[in-house]
């Protein structure tokens, strides 16, 4: 296992600062192909693995814990519950009778006793935040979850998160998994990361890179074969694949290589350079892929260097 790794926190965990996105994992790649990625990653020193019930229907879930097997006890596993998409009709994601039979369902997908980082997947407004913390709390003190998690949480959401957990003497949320990358801050200018700051949580980013948008392998408004982007259609692609994104990336690239570095070692340093987050989560098909993602972490940015970037991608 590589040392160079840097291992940061996520409550009592102690977490790779690049962690596997697991989502391609029974959607886009098989069980053998699965299985390749999460020894290279193993080999590479990530410790941070993240999945959902909702990716592949449960089969990202089973690549992954089959894929681990008796390694399970050298890695974090994390994954999600509660998204829409993998809820029968009429389910709420956050009620706490449902939490019950979702986690008992991805132990058992999962082939393990526990899951150490448990995230609610979307917010639920219909489930008042104390019950779905108090249920959390119960997996936790009987040793099925290890520490907690939120996903696509507003900093409002985040701050009334927080009061719950006082206000019925349970553990808050450790982190919040949300959208962030140099051409998606949100999370800054609506406030998340302040509100993590306030309430002690740490901010794991998803789609980093962009859906691929910033490894470099775009030259225009057609994905190259294969990309993921190329699956999608309408909104979800029109979301990443923008004129404006493009020329962001342009400047982006330009940029990076006066410095000497990739336009993918730009995107995940600028995310690694703060310290307020724990992990950048960054999918892999492909050994070659684990392999860039873990040696673009090597780039550490200024604070002067990251606002000048964000300057660049606006």
């Amino acid at each position: 296992m590589s040392e160079r790794m840097e291992m940061r926190s996520i409550g009592n965990l102690s977490v790779s600062v690049i962690g596997l996105g697991c989502n391609n994992f029974g959607m886009t790649i098989d069980a053998d192909a699965s299985q390749t990625v999460v020894d290279a990653a193993i080999d590479a020193g990530i410790n941070y693995f993240d999945t959902a019930d909702l990716y592949g229907r449960g089969k990202s879930e089973e690549f992954l814990g089959a894929a681990l097997g008796s390694r399970r006890d050298q890695v974090i596993v994390a994954t999600k519950f509660g998204h829409p998409g993998a809820l029968p009709e009429g389910q709420k994601g956050g009620d706490p009778a449902w939490i019950r039979q979702a986690v008992e369902a991805s132990l058992t997908r999962l082939n393990t006793d526990r899951i150490d980082h448990y995230q609610l997947h979307m917010p639920d407004a219909e489930t008042p935040q104390a019950e779905t913390l108090g249920a959390l709390q119960e997996l936790v003190d009987e040793g099925k979850v290890l520490e907690t998690g939120c996903s696509n949480f507003s900093a409002e959401q985040i701050d009334e998160a927080a009061g719950a957990a006082v206000e019925i003497e349970a553990g808050n949320y450790a982190s919040v998994q949300n959208h962030y990358s140099v051409l998606t801050r949100n999370v800054e200018d609506e406030g998340v990361i302040d509100a993590c700051e306030r309430t002690g949580m740490t901010v794991v980013p998803y789609f980093p890179l962009e859906s691929g948008l910033l490894t470099g392998k775009y030259s225009g408004m057609t994905p190259p074969e294969g990309a993921r982007l190329s699956m999608w259609k309408g909104e979800m692609r029109d979301m990443f694949l923008s004129e404006d994104n493009l020329a962001a990336v342009d400047r982006l690239t330009s940029y990076a290589t006066d410095q000497g570095h990739s336009i993918l070692e730009l995107a995940i340093g600028w995310l690694t350079s703060n310290p307020a987050v724990a992990t950048v989560i960054c999918g892999a098909t492909k050994p070659s892929q684990v392999a860039s993602n873990v040696a673009a972490a090597s780039w550490t940015m200024s604070p002067a260097q990251r606002s000048e970037i964000a300057a660049l991608a606006s």
